[in-house]
């Protein structure tokens, strides 16, 4: 079975579903609420968890009695916990998420700042066996220390690129793969073609954007091209990002598969994943 180690952000998602976004100074009544377990990296783990791997989750949790419920949540999908702060006893990180009849979200999120990383070294045991290390760019000390700790043992290392971070510069050293999104923008670049051009010069080898239900454009040594994403009736599209990052994760490391066809199989994923409400819901009809 395949291990992989995640790290970064982890939050509790209070979800909301909605006809249309409220207002300014305004109020509107939810159809639906649900509380999820969210971050770049925590669903990313989960996925590549449900796919058949096995997932260890590096994230400040805390124990504050809210945090029961990322450690719930984790335990429920067979994801094991490195809790880069376990003392830290305030309420964790919360985001408030509005989704309407389309699809679209609104998002309002503390992130990292909310919860000190204090653990930022790498747990060397921990990692001994584990094919692949994806970091979001969250507890970014944290990232940086477990890149360096896979790049020294030969693991490869997926950078989840939401948005540019300070840091990211760093890390990039470490970084073998940029799995990066249409709003990842490096200074000085304004384009998709500055963006491969500024991570290829400094040394990431493998480079894709995904933007959405559009092709997904990538860079692999002498290879570019596109990956089609699977056109399905959109429910939900919370997740899907970080759902298309596990997923890809898993499909490179358990061998067989390029860059390319682990591409194709997390598009496919991600796009099943649309169909379903939430970030989780998509897991009951998976084979």
């Amino acid at each position: 079975m395949t291990r992989g180690i995640f790290v970064g952000l982890s939050t509790i998602d209070v979800v909301y579903g909605v006809d249309e976004f409220p207002q300014e100074n305004s109020k509107v009544a939810a159809r639906t609420q649900d509380v999820f377990v969210g971050g770049p990296a925590t669903n990313a783990s989960i996925a590549f968890s449900h796919l058949g791997g096995t997932a260890t989750l590096v994230t400040a949790v805390g124990r504050h009695a809210l945090a029961g419920v990322v450690r719930e949540e984790l335990q429920k999908y067979s994801v094991q916990l490195i809790d880069l702060n376990p003392g830290f006893g305030e309420v964790p990180v919360l985001s408030s998420i509005s989704v309407d009849r389309r699809g679209r979200r609104n998002i309002v999120s503390a992130n990292e700042t909310r919860v000190a990383a204090l653990l930022a070294e790498a747990d060397l045991k921990a990692l001994k066996g584990a094919r692949v290390v994806l970091v979001d760019g969250h507890y970014m000390q944290a990232c940086q220390a477990w890149a360096r700790a896979a790049r020294a043992q030969g693991t490869p290392v997926v950078l989840d690129a939401g948005s540019w971070k300070e840091g990211i510069g760093e890390l990039l050293k470490t970084v073998d793969i940029a799995i990066c999104s249409a709003d990842f923008l490096p200074p000085g670049c304004a384009t998709e073609d500055e963006v491969f051009h500024y991570l290829k010069d400094r040394g990431v080898t493998s480079i894709a954007i995904t933007r959405g239900a559009e092709p997904v454009r990538f860079a692999a040594g002498a290879a570019s091209g596109t990956v089609e994403v699977p056109q399905v009736e959109v429910v939900d599209t919370m997740g899907a990002g970080d759902i298309f990052h596990g997923a890809f994760c898993y499909f490179m490391s358990i061998g067989g598969r390029e860059f390319v066809e682990a591409l194709q199989e997390a598009a496919k994923v991600a796009a099943e994943s649309c169909r379903f409400r939430g970030a989780r819901d998509w897991m009951k009809d998976q084979v």
